[in-house]
């Protein structure tokens, strides 16, 4: 072999390879394109993560079941005295839904520091109950259901007694706990 013959082997490339890389050559118009269209792509990316999350965080929040509601200072409420009506709103937000609750209760204290709430709304067709102190029955409408002052049946188609809410007191102020507990004969 020549010294020349061995130099053109050592630097002779496929003629494969160069048509690959030929035909694999992108112009600058061609790679500004791509370019362009990458970091376009890009930002539209980290643009719409936080956008569709804040679309998103509504539906997966966590729906709280439980929550405390102010009935005001414990002195409002008379030791012994009949049963004090109480009817607030509750806005419960469910995702995008926003629904308003009408709530009714009768707090009754019987001293300093007891004092149990009921729940207004009849536990057998979900008709609202009226305190009425000449016969000292809660009685509804509905259906001549009567209950006595601390909500247990006396009579009727009732299947339970009223329902009551769990009680604190903090500040001096009496706090209720929605939902109510359900009770059982």
């Amino acid at each position: 072999m020549t010294q020349n013959s061995s130099l053109r082997e050592t630097h002779t490339v496929p003629v494969s390879f160069r048509e690959r890389s030929a035909s694999k050559r992108i112009s600058r118009r061609d790679f500004m394109k791509v370019v362009t269209a990458a970091i376009g792509g890009f930002m539209g990316l980290v643009t719409s993560i936080p956008l569709i999350g804040y679309i998103l965080s509504p539906a997966l929040q966590k729906n709280e079941n439980t929550s405390w509601i102010d009935l005001g200072p414990l002195e409002k409420y008379p030791i012994g005295a009949t049963p004090s009506p109480f009817d607030f709103t509750q806005t419960r937000v469910n995702g995008w839904e926003r629904t308003a609750l009408s709530y009714g209760v009768f707090v009754i204290r019987t001293d300093e520091k007891r004092v149990q709430v009921l729940s207004n709304v009849c536990t057998h067709l979900g008709c609202r109950v009226t305190w009425h102190p000449n016969i000292e029955h809660y009685i509804s409408p509905c259906h001549d259901g009567h209950f006595d002052l601390t909500g247990n049946i006396v009579k009727g188609p009732q299947p339970r007694p009223l329902d009551e809410f769990t009680t604190k007191i903090e500040n001096g102020n009496l706090f209720i706990q929605l939902p109510p507990k359900k009770r059982e004969s």
